[in-house]
């Protein structure tokens, strides 16, 4: 089996599995970027290989791509090959990085400095709901129920669905766009010139939004969902709603943000403070 029949077998697996298409965009190409550097049929590569190329090519990236990387090898090479060449490969331990948030004001600031309608509406939207990048991109006029102030995502990561609230503040503007949107026969809730908006699209104008307005960290559409988390939060929000609103299949997912949370520590006292 060559490199091409390979990956369009690998493709198939993962489509049967109903994986989605960020797993399968993902194991494909770290797939096909393993094939090409040893410019060989797959059923030659052997551990040594494996070994060789996280060595070369992944030793300065971080123990999640690595671990991506080998779990790509695992799936493709026992679903097709029946053969596991990652078995006794030992795998990294995962960095728990704490994540960039932005304080409020600094959310204001990023959303004051785009550059159209149609972006604030878009970000202050996907803060509002702590949506990811691609789950705003897929979110279609339908999934809006603009009467209950609720809005529906559909199979996200994890193949789960889960319930947001439309905030008030956005809510008439929304209505607005997503009838012109239905009049010019579009179903996605924002779209691009054309066609469907990109999530590469979204993430140019936070990045664009966030030089404009100087913010000196570093600011992707992700950011803005973990700042979503960390205000609820320092809102007072409980831990288990917030896992809920951000469709975290384990707490411990969600429990990062317990360490990140500013103002929470700043509300606590010193015990010294206590002793009379």
């Amino acid at each position: 089996m060559d490199k091409q029949e390979f990956l369009k077998k690998m493709n198939v697996e993962l489509k049967i599995s109903k994986n989605s298409e960020y797993t399968i965009k993902n194991y494909i190409n770290s797939l096909e970027n393993f094939l090409n550097y040893f410019k060989k049929d797959p059923d030659q590569a052997d551990e040594d290989d494996i070994k060789e190329y996280i060595a070369e090519k992944l030793s300065e990236k971080s123990s999640t791509s690595i671990i991506l990387f080998l779990s790509a090898i695992k799936y493709a090479y026992v679903s097709l090959l029946k053969k596991d060449i990652t078995a006794s490969i030992k795998r990294p331990k995962k960095e728990k990085r704490i994540p960039t948030v932005l304080s409020k004001d600094e959310v204001k600031k990023l959303i004051d400095n785009l550059e159209t309608k149609k972006s604030k509406l878009m970000i202050s939207f996907m803060y509002a709901a702590g949506m990811r990048v691609s789950e705003i991109v897929n979110l279609k006029i339908n999934d809006l129920n603009f009467e209950e102030k609720t809005g529906h995502i559909r199979q996200a990561k994890g193949k789960k669905d889960r319930i947001f609230n439309i905030p008030e503040s956005l809510s008439k503007k929304l209505q607005k766009h997503c009838a012109k949107q239905k009049e010019i026969g579009k179903e996605f809730v924002f779209s691009g010139r054309n066609g469907q908006m990109t999530t590469r699209n979204l993430q140019k104008i936070v990045s664009k939004a966030a030089k404009k307005a100087e913010l000196q960290k570093d600011v992707h559409c992700h950011t803005l969902r973990h700042s979503f988390a960390t205000h609820l939060l320092e809102n007072g929000t409980d831990i288990r709603i917030i896992q809920e609103m951000l469709g975290h299949a384990d707490l411990s997912t969600t429990q990062i943000y317990t360490h990140i949370s500013q103002q929470q520590i700043k509300k606590v006292k010193s015990p010294l403070d206590s002793l009379k």
